[in-house]
């Protein structure tokens, strides 16, 4: 019983600092504390793992591999799936982050 106090009390917080009711709040709160809320999938993993070994930022990364900032975003994010040519490439990046250098224009 003191989880659903709990979530209900931070569910009346938010709603209450965004100044509406949020129908989904919630639910998401109940997922998140359940560790169910957020599904991270290998590829998300690697395009991160990649970037973050190579050491660039999202605009310098994407524009070492010439690929739109915004699609690296939805693939760290999860939204789509690199295809399996750039996923090839992740995985070289990830096990050689000095090839991440060679890719300059």
């Amino acid at each position: 019983m003191a989880k659903k106090f709990a979530i209900e009390a931070v569910a009346q917080a938010i709603e209450a600092d965004a100044g509406e009711a949020l129908p989904d709040l919630r639910q998401a709160l109940n997922e998140a504390q359940a560790g169910e809320g957020r599904v991270t999938t290998p590829e998300q993993m690697l395009v991160r793992q990649a970037r973050e070994k190579s050491g660039l930022t999202q605009a310098a990364f994407a524009d070492r591999i010439d690929t739109p900032v915004a699609t690296l975003c939805d693939w760290e994010q999860g939204r789509f799936s690199p295809l399996g040519a750039v996923a090839c490439l992740m995985r070289l990046i990830v096990n050689h982050p000095e090839l991440a250098e060679e890719l300059t224009a």
